[in-house]
């Protein structure tokens, strides 16, 4: 069964891997790319840590790399250092799929606008 798995490719993580945290003590840190392409693959799944698939390694280890480094502001400063990087995107995805409104909100009978 072909799964359909996210793993950053070489171009993508050398541009990561100068980003990353270089201060770690004690035991060295699993593999980076493996991690992150398991943090990513969480994320963009919409799925719980706990369902991430093995490849990515051990599901805690996924959940509290990215909690540890949210908590340190890693996260902040790659999306930051990689948003400046560049120019615009060359394609803007929207999803109006989630967004939600009230019943009431499309103005029907009882709304603000019925009222004389």
């Amino acid at each position: 069964m072909d799964h359909d798995y996210f793993w950053l490719d070489d171009t993508q993580f050398s541009r990561l891997e100068p980003l990353l945290p270089t201060d770690t003590r004690g035991v060295p840190r699993v593999d980076d790319r493996r991690v992150i392409s398991g943090i990513v693959h969480v994320l963009k799944s919409g799925g719980r840590w706990v369902d991430a698939p093995a490849v990515y390694g051990p599901r805690k280890t996924l959940y509290n790399r990215f909690v540890r480094w949210a908590a340190k502001g890693v996260w902040a400063e790659i999306f930051h250092a990689l948003a400046s990087a560049g120019g615009p995107p060359a394609e803007f995805l929207i999803d109006s799929s989630a967004v939600k409104a009230h019943r009431c909100a499309s103005g029907a009978k009882g709304g603000s606008s019925a009222r004389p």
